[in-house]
């Protein structure tokens, strides 16, 4: 067992930012998921898979990179297209490519989904964190987040698929 003194605990200054940066990250999720749910009757996860799509080329991906691109896990993601599937948002093609993979497509409906929700959520965005920054902080922000990314997602498997406007 290792000596209290080694382990490098958190300064109260870093414990402060740690728990502040938990409780916003959760509150912040908890408000975009109530917004869609209230406006669209769906997930955060699911409105981002759609926004996925809709950001694709011929609105489509294969299931593998839709959940690279989501942040999520193969299972999750096939629960999750399953769920769009029923209403009618999504659907599943064999891969054109090898037939062994599958693609998700955006429905003409989810795409009129999309647009219909999209500015009800980059509204909650705009009110639950950017209205409460500088152009400074901004800045800070992304600066920030690109800097835990360089550890977390080294490779830029997620990092890359974001865009740049």
């Amino acid at each position: 067992m290792s000596d209290v003194g080694e382990t490098g605990w958190l300064s109260d200054d870093e414990q402060r930012t740690w728990r502040a940066f938990l409780a916003t990250t959760a509150l912040l999720a908890s408000a975009l998921d109530r917004q869609l749910q209230r406006d669209a009757s769906m997930t955060h996860a699911s409105y981002i898979v759609l926004a996925m799509l809709s950001e694709a080329p011929v609105r489509a991906l294969r299931m593998t990179e839709l959940a690279v691109r989501s942040n999520s896990s193969q299972s999750r993601m096939s629960h999750t297209v399953a769920r769009l599937e029923e209403r009618g948002w999504v659907r599943r093609e064999k891969s054109a490519e090898d037939k062994r993979g599958s693609v998700a497509v955006l429905t003409d409906a989810g795409w009129e989904v999309v647009v219909a929700t999209a500015p009800g959520h980059v509204g909650a965005v705009r009110d639950s964190l950017f209205d409460q920054l500088s152009a400074e902080q901004v800045g800070q922000l992304r600066e920030i987040c690109a800097a835990v990314l360089t550890k977390l997602d080294p490779d830029n498997t997620f990092w890359r698929h974001q865009p740049t406007s």
